[in-house]
């Protein structure tokens, strides 16, 4: 099949000059010397602290007055802006700030230098990464369905519950998808029993693994599977990653169009909340962690074909696999390493930001830093064992990109400093910013106030500001060991599985987790009454250079504590008494009264009704239906889904006030099978993943006050339990009004009104 063109956009009369002139021998390298002296001189020339004041002023209203605007231009020249505002400010941070007494300051101005350096560095590469995603739209197939091809999906699996596996198996089962070119295989890293039992029950594939422990974990369990296996293509999901039904209709169309693209890798969702927006008071708010990479960081990796493979719900052609010689095995993070390594190649990769599976989050911080520190660890390996701006195989932008993901992962040494350095001062009266507070203001603030707003015009809902603050913040005292001992020795540390599924019964405080930042707070909280004190019992005793450098120290102090307390607030670990997650769903259907055994399937006493939310344990109902508090009554709950009919036998515990609660009677497999359909197999059911408002820092800032309250809440009492969404960005369910129908209508009846 011919590869499928986009449509040429008419250029302007202007794009058409510009053009023009480019095209001329050289003209593009005078532009962009004459672009690279502009710069310089922006950054470079000097003005006095009042001047500078003014230069800030101005830059603050072009920012407010351009970033009204929605286009992508926008954010370009907001980027732009912003990068020329943080050069300024290194300018006047390396050539003005840099006077020490001691050297002991010296050595702690030159640390602290050095991390204001790395965060530059990740700034302008985010800027550059996102300059403009690529927003890419899913391809339709080919109208001809034996032109699809093969693939097979693998599902890999190593010490996990088969309840949480089984929910993925049937959930593969159910896509859609021609049956003789699709086979779903069980990857079991142990030959457990039960799980080969299952495979044959549900009529899914089953390939054990016995030589766990010598075979490179994960990355090794799919080799072994790939030997054995011929699907054209192969679809990976993680054993909690349950798929939509339409996860290959949506998602393989740029596969079959373009030959050249190895990887086409969909969104991590999750449909169980993480430690952050389960523990923190206002975690509901607040996007998943996850978001920005999903939402913001891939799209733009896209534009400059380097998305990166994320270890599940990805597609990779088979041929692009074995022409690397199949998954990389030599560090942890093999999924990152293997796009690498096709790309090295000349295979293109491709992203499409549109969740097509879901998972469980981490349930507890403890496990959460865990994941991260193998993401960190294996992300370090690649950097001293491939690193990306070394060999051949791969143009700047994709250079560019997996360098900015791997060093992305050094961030908890600077994160420390940033926390720490108010102490220095403090404690032992090392002042490491030479700066007057006026030079503060006029070089500081407006590189803090372009950085914070221009990521919040471009990251939008996908994440707040001052929350990277806190993730960083409650991983970075445990990275830190993990970054120096990768960076010194690559090859130490080894693959370990995130544990997923699971109830906690009481409410507890992870000391394990939080310890670290316990005891950096304690510190914190020691200098900032130090400083205190001194402001407020020897303010007379000053001089005007020892109050500025009290207060700016404080200040600097009290944002670090406020961070630091967020980070603790995280291990104040909430109840999870539900095994089964529930799942906000509008669904229309229709409840009836369950017939006798032996009786004809006719829809007796049926009302329609919209559902609330939806589990594998249940479904909420809002449903015209007289109060019933006297014990469980048999019904069924009809729904038609993607256009194909559903019916489940389910036990009302109770209806008041309109809702009805029931639980399902999932005693077999075909009903098993209806329930995943249910919650997660439905085209749309993640469409509205990333429903929540644009970012606006100062609510940001202080819904992060606020979160801090979780740290005091009373025991048992969950205090986020909701968050404020937009209106729906997909078309919404349709909505029926909840009618009665007249008892013993037929189930014939019941399927004409559904058509119609």
């Amino acid at each position: 099949m011919s590869e499928v063109q986009s449509p040429v956009p008419t250029e302007s009369r202007l794009g058409r000059i510009s053009n023009k002139i480019l095209s001329l021998r050289g003209a593009s390298y005078i532009v962009g010397a004459l672009g690279l002296c502009a710069l310089i001189a922006a950054t470079t020339v000097t003005l006095n602290n009042n001047e500078q004041l003014i230069v800030a002023a101005v830059c603050v209203v072009i920012f407010f007055v351009v970033g009204r605007g929605k286009s992508r231009r926008t954010q370009i020249f907001l980027e732009v802006l912003s990068a020329l505002v943080s050069l300024r400010y290194l300018t006047w941070r390396l050539t003005e700030t840099l006077d020490f007494n001691t050297w002991i300051q010296g050595i702690l101005g030159v640390i602290l230098l050095m991390a204001e350096l790395y965060a530059l560095y990740m700034l302008f590469l985010s800027y550059f990464q996102t300059i403009q995603p690529l927003h890419r739209a899913p391809l339709p197939l080919p109208d001809n369905v034996d032109d699809w091809p093969t693939v097979d999906i693998f599902i890999p699996t190593y010490d996990e519950q088969l309840s949480i596996v089984r929910l993925t198996v049937l959930g593969a089962l159910g896509i859609d998808w021609p049956p003789d070119k699709v086979n779903v295989y069980i990857l079991d890293d142990g030959v457990r029993p039960e799980f080969e039992q299952f495979a044959k029950d549900c009529g899914a594939l089953y390939i054990g693994r016995v030589d766990v422990d010598s075979a490179h974990a994960k990355a090794g369990n799919l080799n072994h599977a790939i030997k054995r296996t011929s699907g054209d293509y192969i679809l990976i999901l993680d054993c909690d990653h349950i798929p939509t039904r339409a996860f290959l209709q949506i998602a393989m169309g740029w596969m079959v169009a373009d030959r050249k693209i190895a990887l086409m890798q969909t969104p991590h969702h999750f449909y169980s909340p993480d430690p952050f927006q389960r523990n923190l008071a206002v975690g509901y708010r607040t996007p998943p962690e996850g978001n920005l990479f999903y939402g913001v960081i891939q799209d733009g990796n896209d534009f400059w074909d380097a998305t990166f493979f994320c270890g599940s719900c990805a597609i990779l052609r088979r041929e692009a696999i074995e022409s690397i010689g199949g998954f990389a095995v030599e560090t942890v993070t093999e999924d990152a390493h293997t796009a690498l390594r096709m790309q090295r190649r000349g295979w293109s990769t491709a992203y499409l930001r549109i969740p097509v599976a879901s998972g469980l989050a981490t349930e507890r911080l403890t496990t959460h830093i865990g994941q991260r520190m193998r993401w960190a660890r294996g992300m370090i390996q690649i950097f001293r064992v491939d690193n990306p701006m070394l060999g051949r195989g791969l143009k700047l932008g994709q250079r560019l990109c997996y360098l900015s993901a791997m060093t992305s992962f050094f961030f908890a040494i600077p994160r420390v400093i940033f926390l720490a350095s108010p102490l220095a001062f403090l404690f032992a009266g090392q002042n490491i910013i030479a700066a007057a507070p006026l030079a503060v203001a006029a070089y500081a603030l407006p590189h803090m106030f372009h950085s914070i707003a221009t990521a919040a015009k471009v990251n939008k809902g996908w994440r707040y500001s001052f929350w990277s603050e806190v993730y960083e913040t409650t991983m970075a005292l445990f990275l830190v060991r993990v970054t120096i001992v990768t960076l010194l020795f690559p090859s130490k540390g080894k693959f370990n599985v995130t544990e997923k599924g699971g109830v906690l019964e009481e409410e507890e405080f992870d000391l394990g987790a939080t310890y670290p930042n316990i005891i950096f707070a304690t510190i914190m909280m020691g200098g900032l009454l130090i400083g205190l004190f001194e402001l407020i019992v020897r303010f007379n005793q000053l001089d005007v250079i020892a109050r500025n450098a009290y207060l700016l120290n404080c200040a600097w102090a009290l944002i670090s504590l406020i961070i630091l307390f967020a980070a603790i607030a995280v291990g104040r670990e909430t109840k999870q008494v539900r095994y089964n997650h529930r799942v906000e769903a509008h669904i229309p259907v229709t409840v009836y009264d369950a017939p006798a055994e032996g009786q004809p399937h006719t829809y007796y006493n049926a009302t329609h009704g919209m559902t609330q939310d939806v589990s594998m344990g249940g479904v909420a109902v809002h449903i015209p239906l007289p109060d019933v508090t006297t014990g469980p009554v048999k019904k069924r709950i009809h729904a038609v889904l993607d256009g194909e009919e559903i019916d489940i036998p389910a036990t009302m515990l109770r209806c008041t006030n309109g809702k009805a609660v029931f639980t399902w009677d999932n005693n077999d497999l075909d009903t098993e099978r209806d329930i995943v359909r249910f919650v997660f197999g439905r085209a749309d059911a993640w469409l509205q993943w990333n429903n929540y408002e644009d970012d606006r820092p100062l609510r940001s800032l202080w819904s992060l006050l606020l979160s801090i309250k979780a740290l005091f809440r009373k025991k048992g009492k969950i205090m986020a339990n909701s968050r404020p969404k937009k209106k729906p960005l997909a078309l919404p369910v349709e909505r029926r009004e909840p009618t009665t129908i007249h008892s013993g209508q037929t189930q014939e009846g019941k399927i004409s009104r559904a058509a119609s």
